[in-house]
């Protein structure tokens, strides 16, 4: 399993960013994909996930963030809206090879990370 991400960067509070996450090594269309996030001291946090059968958001995002995928290009993306300074934190993309979202960062394949900083 290999997971890129890009998109990350600093943006305005209330501005908007979309990461991208490229798979390979793995039947990506059969199994959920996702991300989770890590702010500096905190413990790790689901935020959203996309599998065939199901779509997870983590309270904290609902309502800003969108998850999508691309089965032809193997990439899943998180669009970001409305950002506040909380959601400051390194973003990954991860997957547990489960066929849905029940279980989607637990088991240690994610990608390098995407920073993502909100601040004015």
């Amino acid at each position: 399993v290999q997971l890129v991400e890009s998109g990350g960067g600093l943006v305005q509070p209330g501005g908007s960013l979309r990461l991208s996450c490229a798979a390979s090594g793995f039947t990506f269309d059969a199994y959920g994909i996702g991300w989770f996030r890590q702010a500096p001291g905190k413990e790790p946090e689901g935020v959203s996930c996309i599998s065939n059968s199901d779509t997870y958001y983590g309270d904290s995002v609902k309502g800003r963030f969108t998850i999508s995928r691309d089965n032809t290009k193997n990439t899943v993306y998180l669009h970001m809206n409305s950002l506040k300074p909380e959601d400051t934190a390194v973003y990954y993309c991860a997957t547990d090879l489960w066929t849905d979202c029940s279980h989607y960062y637990l088991d240690g394949n994610w990608g390098q990370g995407a920073q993502v900083t909100v601040s004015s």
